[in-house]
Parts: structure tokens; sequence; C-alpha cells
């Protein structure tokens, strides 16, 4: 698919392209009150279903409009990945829970450099994303001591959620700030991974609002956008 056709194609979205945004958002709030009731019994089910609702968000924006194209399995992939990740626990209950949600965000993390980069940057890198390099020297000092032997794990997670950013930074507002609120996101689920006794149980409930709205704003900035995606994917 060329860029020039995927924008013809986003620019043909029927107008209730949205709708299937609203079961995610009303499940997103469900869920982050839940943790801020510190509700397990509710909150654990439902982290379950968000990226699969958001899935079929994307899926029902693009109904006929040639899903199965690569835009749209990246996308995909990247959600599936996400979800992966978000289950770790439960579906790989044998294996360590966080080398495993490492692995499954990193791949999900990859889809949407891939994506992104290709079919949805609009512009080069603005000069405010030279925060991404900082912030990843800045995580890696702070995290460092606490790391022990997941640092290599972490020191990659960290290049590829910070690429993530980076890339969103290249695209439209919407993405960018989607990018923005998923490092936000890792960034304090980390601290409250490697430094609990720092944050407040609080935390648990910004960690998913920040996540369930950036991922939420990445998607629908792909599927909103009119701009010319790929502009500069050869620079």
């Amino acid at each position: 698919m060329t860029t020039e056709s995927l924008a013809a194609r986003t620019a043909a979205l029927p107008r209730s392209w949205w709708w299937g945004f609203i079961p995610f958002a009303a499940l997103s709030a469900v869920h982050v009150g839940a943790r801020l009731a510190e509700a397990d019994a509710v909150a654990g089910p439902t982290k379950l279903v968000l990226m699969p609702l958001l899935a079929a968000a994307a899926v029902w924006a693009l109904r006929g409009q040639g899903w199965r194209q690569a835009p749209a399995i990246l996308l995909l992939a990247a959600l599936f990945f996400s979800w992966i990740g978000d289950g770790a626990g439960a579906f790989f209950p044998q294996a360590p829970e966080l080398p495993v949600m490492l692995a499954s965000f990193g791949i999900a993390h990859l889809c949407y450099i891939r994506l992104l980069w290709r079919y949805a940057a609009v512009r080069p890198f603005p000069r405010w994303a030279l925060v991404f390099p900082l912030w990843w020297v800045l995580m890696l000092l702070v995290l460092w001591p606490a790391l022990g032997t997941l640092a290599p794990a972490v020191v990659v997670y960290g290049l590829v959620l910070g690429g993530t950013a980076a890339t969103a930074a290249r695209c439209n507002p919407v993405i960018a700030a989607g990018g923005i609120l998923f490092l936000a996101s890792d960034t304090v689920l980390a601290l409250r991974i490697f430094l609990p006794e720092a944050m407040p149980a609080w935390t648990s409930a910004l960690v998913m609002l920040t996540y369930c709205a950036g991922q939420g704003l990445i998607v629908a900035g792909l599927l909103s956008s009119r701009a010319r995606p790929g502009a500069y994917r050869n620079q």
C-alpha cells in the first residue's frame, strides 16, 4: 500500500469510525476507577479486555478500508503484543512475569516504531524530541542500583519505549500526545516496580490512566489523520 493510498483510505473513513472507541473509553474509566478503589476483583479482568476492545475499535473504523494491509497489520500486532504484556502473569503463570512483559511490550513498540515511521510521519524530528534520550539516561541513572540482572533488558526496553515516543513526535499532535502518555505510563510503572517504597498506592491508577489514554490517542490519531503519512520516511 502506498502512502498516498493510505491517506486516501484514511480520509474516506466513515463518519461513525469513532463509535468503536466508546466501549474502550468506558471500560478504561471502570478499570482506572477500580485501581483507585483497589478493587482487584474488577481491575484484573477488565485489564485483559482493554486492548481487545481497542483493536475492535480499529477494525470497526477500518471496515471496508483494507484493514489487512501492512499499516493495519502493524497496528493490530502492536495491540496484540500489548495485550500479551498486560496479561503476562495470567497467560504465562509459570514464567517470570516481568521479563515476559518487557519482551511483549518491546515487540509492541517495535511494531509502533515501524508503523509510525513508515506510514504516519509528517515532519522531521522536532527539537523538543531531544528530551527522549535525556529521559532514557536519567531513568537509567535513577533505576540502575535496583535493576540487578534485569539491567540489560531494561536498557533495551527503554530504547524502544523512547523510540516510540520519539517517532510519534514526527506525527500529528494526537499521536505525539499518545506517545508521550505511553512513555509516562511506563516511567511511573518502572518506578513502582523497582522503587516501590517511593511510589504511593494511587500511582497504580495513574499508570493505567496514562496507558489507556496513550494507546487510545495513538490509535485514534492514526485513524483520524488527514495528513500525507510517510512524507519523510526516507530521511
